[in-house]
């Protein structure tokens, strides 16, 4: 077809919206990034199906929830028989390629597909010195992982076949957990950063399931993580971080004052007077890692959209920045992401097309992220398959939404009880102004779970008066028209898509 725009999607792993300075949340700067959303559109209410990395980029690929496309866990990779977006595009007339992040299995059965070119990382892939899967062949990369991803990408775009328009999945390793910076970045963000509010929660009025979570900044935080050290039978410094010594855990004793840490890059010493000191410690390391890793994203980004400019492809490229899912930076004290609650179901989500998209747009409307690869489909002028399960954003992208738009986000997550964060197996939706979960507990024997049989419960959040999260109000007598409202829209939604309620 003539007129197909280009389309390059840019997908960081773990980044929260909150890091990405377009969103206002003020502890970052991120100018090429929010290059994206000032010359296009900003989406607040984008969700992820299912928080964790393997079944979300199922999800993208597919345009299908995960128990349709059967990646539920981070141990389920995807059949790559399967249809995706990127087979479409390519019949459709696209040269298309993705360059980093797979994470969707290894082997003949879970190489990509549907890809004119790929160079991917094994697993999680390292951030200095990586090796790379390229079109079957095991190669090593020197430099760091951020940059070596922006470079490929560039390279496939300078060799690509200028008389076709092309998809390129650029996928980011970054920021993901552990967090290591490029040396260039290590000294920036050196202010302190302001401590979230629900940093010291209780977990009162919740489910059990908040409780139990391993993922505590205070408590959960490995040395490998925050870069660091033991004094004494630890890695030298400057050495690399082993799988043993990624698993351990920094203590936060009652008693701190013999407790010394050291900078596995500098050697540098850090003592501590108080147990709420070295909690703030382990914050404030905890996130300036994180959003130096950021920095050289940002600085990527800025060179592939420079790219575009010098070559004059601006105008009939759609460039979209996203995440894998949402992240924890400290609220309700934890990290990582896996739950249904909002920072790690939000995903963030910026898109530039000059020829379809206003600038400096916000649009509220809750969009998942199932509905990326039909987005992509509609904005090529090709058929959106029956199969695919998301809907198309187009109408939103021109600044109009439909009267009938599904403003409803359906989450699940299946690894209950994973052995390194304790998180329970959980479904449930959030409208514009709610939030329905189901704790239910079970893990039936799929790979990256453990026994379930824990007390199954219900939450309901008023988004509009209690957007923290605190107040489970499922059992209060001024909710119950509300609660049966949410369990018959629950209900609808899984019939909708063919999810089965549990028990």
């Amino acid at each position: 077809m003539s007129n197909q725009p280009n389309i390059l999607f840019i997908m960081a792993d773990d980044h929260a919206a909150k890091a990405i300075s377009a969103y206002k949340a003020g502890i970052n700067e991120t100018p090429n990034i929010d290059r994206i959303a000032q010359e296009g559109m900003r989406f607040d209410h984008c969700y992820v199906t299912n928080s964790i990395c393997t079944p979300s980029r199922a999800a993208i690929l597919t345009g299908t929830y995960n128990h349709v496309n059967g990646v539920t866990t981070l141990n389920t990779p995807l059949n790559n028989r399967l249809p995706n977006v990127a087979k479409h595009l390519q019949t459709g007339g696209y040269e298309t390629a993705i360059v980093g992040k797979w994470h969707l299995g290894e082997g003949k059965d879970h190489e990509p597909t549907g890809f004119d070119y790929w160079s991917v990382l094994p697993g999680q892939g390292e951030y200095f010195d990586p090796f790379m899967i390229e079109m079957e062949r095991d190669v090593e990369v020197s430099g760091y992982v951020t940059d070596i991803v922006t470079d490929k990408s560039l390279n496939w775009l300078e060799k690509r076949n200028k008389n076709k328009p092309f998809f390129l999945m650029c996928h980011h390793k970054a920021p993901h957990r552990e967090w290591e910076p490029h040396p260039k970045y290590r000294d920036i963000y050196k202010d302190n950063i302001k401590v979230p509010e629900t940093f010291h929660d209780d977990y009162k009025n919740r489910a059990k399931a908040a409780a139990e979570a391993k993922m505590r900044i205070k408590d959960d935080m490995t040395y490998a993580d925050l870069g660091l050290v033991q004094p004494e039978g630890g890695l030298e410094v400057g050495q690399r971080s082993t799988a043993t010594s990624t698993r351990r855990k920094i203590p936060n004793p009652e008693d701190v004052t013999n407790l010394r840490l050291i900078d596995k890059e500098t050697g540098e010493a850090f003592t501590f007077e108080t147990k709420d000191e070295l909690s703030h410690f382990k914050y404030q390391r905890y996130l300036k890692r994180y959003l130096r890793t950021i920095a050289s994203i940002d600085e990527g980004i800025g060179r592939l959209l420079d790219y575009l400019d010098e070559n004059q492809l601006s105008e009939n490229t759609v460039v979209i920045y996203t995440s894998d899912q949402g992240f924890f930076l400290g609220e309700h004290g934890w990290f990582d992401k896996r739950f249904i609650y909002e920072q790690s179901l939000q995903m963030p989500f910026l898109i530039r097309y000059p020829e379809k998209i206003m600038p400096a747009q916000i649009c509220s409307s809750i969009c998942c992220n199932v509905d990326f690869a039909p987005t992509f489909l509609d904005l090529a002028g090709l058929r959106i398959p029956s199969y695919m399960q998301g809907i198309s954003l187009m109408p939103l992208l021109k600044g109009s939404e439909p009267d009938n738009w599904p403003q409803i986000a359906y989450h699940r997550y299946w690894m209950h009880r994973d052995p390194d964060h304790n998180a329970y197996a959980h479904y449930g939706i959030r409208t514009q102004s709610y939030k329905l979960i189901y704790w239910y507990n079970e893990g039936y024997s799929l790979p990256g779970t453990n026994q379930g049989g824990q007390d199954r419960e219900w939450e309901l959040f008023d988004c509009k008066k209690d957007p923290l999260e605190l107040f489970n109000v499922f059992s209060d007598p001024n909710y119950q028209e509300v609660v049966a409202m949410m369990k018959t829209a629950l209900q609808k939604k899984m019939m909708e898509i063919g999810d089965e309620p549990e028990h």
